[in-house]
C-alpha cells in the first residue's frame, strides 16, 4: 500500500504509460474526413446543370484542407500512417477541385472538348423546343414571344442537363488525375524536407 500523501509534501506524480511500439497514429484528420464526406454530398446532391455556387463550395473546401492539414513526417513505408494520410488528402483535394472545375468543365468547349456529345446535345436541345412548339402550338397566333421564350427555355435547359450529364461521368477521371498529381508532388516535397532535416541533425550532432 503506497503511503498517503502528507500536507505540504510534494505529490508523486506518475508518469504516462509510453505508447505500445505497435501502435500507429495514422488515422486521418477529422477534418479531411469532413471535407471529403463534404465534397461527396455536394457531388451527390447536385441536380441538373451544375452551377457557379459549386465552383465556389469547392475552393472553400479546397482552401479549408490546404490551410488546416497538416500531414504526418515523411516515411518511405506504404502501409505506415504517412501513406494513408496523404492518399486520403490527395483524394479529398481532387475531388474538390473537380467540384470546382465542373461548371468550367460544362461551358467551356476548350476545357472538355466532348465535341460529339455537345453536338448531340446541342440537338437534344432543338428536339426540346420542338417538344414546347407542339405543346403550346395554341400560343403561335396569341403570343409568339412566349412560344418563342418558352422554346429557347426548354431547348437551353435540355443543353444544359446533357451538358452536366456528360460532365458528372467524366469529373472522377479528372478528380483522380489531380490527385495522382497532388499525391506525387506532396511525397517528394515531404522526402525533400525529411532528407533535409536528416541531413542537418548529422551536421549539427557532429562534432568536427
Amino acid at each position: 500500500m503506497s503511503e498517503p500523501s502528507r500536507p505540504g509534501s510534494p505529490r508523486t506524480r506518475t508518469a504516462p504509460a509510453p505508447a505500445p511500439a505497435g501502435a500507429d497514429h495514422g488515422a486521418p484528420v477529422p477534418g479531411v474526413i469532413g471535407i471529403g464526406l463534404a465534397a461527396v454530398l455536394t457531388f451527390a446532391l447536385a441536380q441538373g446543370s451544375w452551377q457557379w455556387f459549386a465552383t465556389f463550395i469547392g475552393a472553400t473546401l479546397l482552401a479549408i484542407m490546404l490551410a488546416f492539414q497538416q500531414r504526418q513526417p515523411w516515411s518511405p513505408d506504404l502501409r505506415s500512417g504517412y501513406t494513408r494520410s496523404l492518399v486520403a488528402y490527395a483524394l479529398v483535394v481532387g475531388l474538390c477541385v473537380a467540384i470546382a472545375l465542373a461548371p468550367l468543365l460544362q461551358r467551356l468547349a476548350w476545357l472538355f472538348p466532348m465535341p460529339g456529345t455537345r453536338s448531340h446535345c446541342a440537338l437534344a436541345g432543338r428536339y426540346a423546343a420542338l417538344q414546347a412548339e407542339a405543346t403550346l402550338g395554341n400560343l403561335a397566333g396569341s403570343d409568339p414571344a412566349a412560344l418563342a421564350f418558352a422554346q429557347q427555355d426548354q431547348g437551353r435547359r435540355a443543353v444544359a442537363d446533357c451538358l452536366a450529364a456528360t460532365t458528372t461521368l467524366w469529373l472522377p477521371v479528372y478528380a483522380v488525375a489531380v490527385a495522382v498529381l497532388v499525391g506525387a508532388v506532396a511525397w517528394t516535397r515531404d522526402r525533400a524536407r525529411a532528407a533535409g532535416a536528416a541531413s542537418t541533425g548529422r551536421g549539427a550532432g557532429d562534432p568536427g
